[in-house]
């Protein structure tokens, strides 16, 4: 079922659809979606979504997810990749890597798995973190208690 807010073109572009797979119902394949797209069912298979992909609270998916944005409420096994933000909400599951430029984990959400958050590119330019010293401790210091 798909819900349109406003006329869109037939490429695959991005488009202001929504799309529903209720509660009850079970998929099996691969799924691809021009604008957004909401599961509450079980589906077993790829999914792809060109805007948001919402998973409820009682939604499964089994295989590969791939979305712009993706909020999940329900259990996902399988590796995500979101080109924007991912929000593992609180009584979610995934098992699976992910791959998002931000990620939100709220309390209580499951996560097994290997995240990357593009860390690599970043690293890089960070400059080396500096050796642990305490408060109060100084080269001068060490030196002293050294010689004592």
């Amino acid at each position: 079922m798909a819900l349109k807010t406003k006329d869109v073109e037939s490429d695959f572009k991005q488009s202001n659809e929504l799309n529903f797979i209720g509660s009850g119902t079970y998929v099996e394949g691969s799924i691809e979606a021009k604008g957004s797209l909401r599961i509450d069912g079980r589906v077993k298979g790829a999914v792809r979504a060109a805007d948001t992909l919402t998973i409820g609270a009682k939604g499964e998916v089994s295989g590969e997810v791939h979305a712009r944005m993706a909020v999940v409420g329900g259990k996902v096994e399988g590796d995500i990749r979101v080109e924007e933000k991912l929000v593992l909400e609180a009584n979610s599951v995934l098992v699976g890597n992910l791959k998002a430029k931000k990620l939100v984990i709220d309390d209580g959400a499951v996560f097994q798995g290997k995240s990357d958050m593009g860390a690599s590119k970043s690293m890089k330019s960070t400059p080396a973190p500096m050796p642990f010293q305490r408060a109060g401790d100084n080269a001068d210091d060490q030196e002293s208690a050294e010689k004592k």
